[in-house]
């Protein structure tokens, strides 16, 4: 059975697709990662590179002696999976690129790359953890789900925080769409404050072998907003021929 590998986004972690273990390991083997500088791997020292991320993940997969797999990227963790496209894309088979974009510097953000560097640095990493985690949900802080992935996001620190927005603010995948030829799922939900509309349709209409989901009624959390949508999609795409 060929492995579904997960990879968070910017202050996420592994803990966070609970509803996705729950369901969907009942018909694949699912590994998720804890990049460096957060979730499980706070510990590890911050990464400020897409490219140095998708190394990183690589290795790992690696050294648990993974080699073909499925691969799922959400947020920053889409541009990751990009990044591992150029350079593992004979072990990868389908891909999933969920709430990203091509562009790191985020155009129509709820806030610029920039402010957010600001206001973490004169907030400190717990504020900014619970400030922007909120934004991730259509409710903000009255979110079900907020409050635990508000405490995924306050492991990380303020050096993985300022690392991973210089990360983000410096790259960019677009020239790359059209060479990607993996199966592709793009999955967005339509209120998602963080990527708009415009990064989706460039995602969309550059990878040639791909398919849209819009998922109604959420921000950029789907898989914890609306878990049984976002876990029958997934299953349609890893089941279709």
């Amino acid at each position: 059975m060929t492995p579904l590998v997960f990879v968070h986004g910017f202050m996420g972690g592994s803990e966070q697709w609970e509803k996705q273990l729950d369901e969907l390991s009942k018909e694949y083997k699912l590994i998720t990662i804890d990049l460096p500088g957060f979730g499980k791997n706070n510990q590890l020292p911050a990464i400020n590179s897409i490219y140095s991320f998708s190394k990183w993940v690589i290795a790992e997969l690696k050294k648990k002696n993974i080699k073909k797999y499925h691969l799922l990227g959400h947020s920053m963790g889409g541009m990751i999976v990009q990044e591992m496209v150029r350079t593992d894309s004979q072990n990868i088979d389908k891909l999933i690129l969920y709430g990203t974009g091509s562009l790191g510097i985020l155009p129509g953000r709820f806030e610029t790359i920039m402010h957010s560097k600001t206001r973490a640095k004169n907030d400190g990493a717990s504020e900014t953890a619970a400030r922007i985690s909120a934004t991730w949900f259509l409710d903000y802080h009255n979110s079900i789900a907020y409050e635990g992935c508000s405490k995924i996001a306050k492991r990380s620190s303020i050096e993985s925080i300022l690392a991973g927005l210089d990360a983000m603010s410096e790259w960019s995948g677009e020239q790359n769409l059209k060479k990607l030829e993996n199966k592709t799922l793009i999955i967005w939900g339509d209120q998602d404050r963080t990527y708009l509309w415009p990064q989706i349709e460039i995602l969309w209409k550059n990878i040639k072998n791909s398919n849209l989901s819009v998922i109604p009624g959420c921000a950029h959390a789907v898989h914890l907003e609306k878990p049984e949508i976002f876990n029958k999609v997934i299953k349609d795409f890893l089941n279709s021929v």
